[in-house]
């Protein structure tokens, strides 16, 4: 398949997965009992994850088409993770437990408030081990963040619950908004691994 046909495909399949949570949350499907891990919503959050890295490992033709697109664009979108201020605001009226959207809150924060520098400065294979950080620390900011979402209810039995995470809208930051997020930056640490050191070179993508 070309690039062309790849782009339609995994348009389609966006567009789908985005239905499918919108679906699933109104129908609480990944509301689960108090007091219990959100099993349901962990699965959400991982499985688009996993299948990516499978396709991604498996295809050659559907890496090609990964490596190739515009690594500034996946570090600029981002920047919509400056949204984390939801889950601060969240917390001061105790809607949200402090442990999970401090964290949380702050790490999307700053990675959304960075996210345009990264992807106009960093993009640059003189900035490579930079950029390679910045990646690293915005996945850093997601895994703590589902972590701490799975597991702030056992940690703290009698406290504040996470129930707003398996309700729209705020269902679709674990179930979409978190996994998409993390393969971008799956794809855009690969890029840069792949880039030519030479100074002034244009980037290039060499799919082994």
């Amino acid at each position: 398949m070309s690039n062309s046909g790849f782009a339609k495909l995994t348009s389609a399949l966006i567009a789908a997965w985005f239905i499918f949570a919108v679906i699933a949350s109104a129908r609480h499907l990944f509301t689960g009992d108090p007091g219990m891990p959100p099993i349901a919503l962990g699965l959400a959050a991982v499985l688009p994850v996993v299948l990516f890295l499978l396709w991604f490992a498996a295809s050659r033709a559907f890496r090609r088409f990964a490596l190739s697109l515009d690594p500034r664009i996946l570090t600029f979108v981002q920047s919509w993770r400056i949204a984390g201020y939801v889950f601060l605001a969240l917390a001061s009226v105790s809607a949200l437990p402090i442990a999970f959207a401090w964290p949380a809150g702050w790490g999307d924060f700053f990675i959304g408030l960075t996210a345009p520098l990264a992807a106009l400065k960093l993009v640059n294979p003189q900035r490579r081990q930079a950029f390679l950080i910045w990646q690293a620390l915005g996945i850093t900011d997601l895994v703590v963040a589902v972590t701490l979402g799975a597991t702030v209810g056992m940690i703290q039995p009698h406290g504040i619950p996470t129930t707003l995470m398996t309700e729209l809208p705020l269902s679709m930051i674990p179930t979409f908004g978190v996994p998409l997020f993390l393969i971008l930056h799956v794809i855009s640490i690969q890029q840069a691994r792949q880039w030519a050191p030479a100074t002034g070179q244009r980037l290039q993508v060499a799919v082994r």
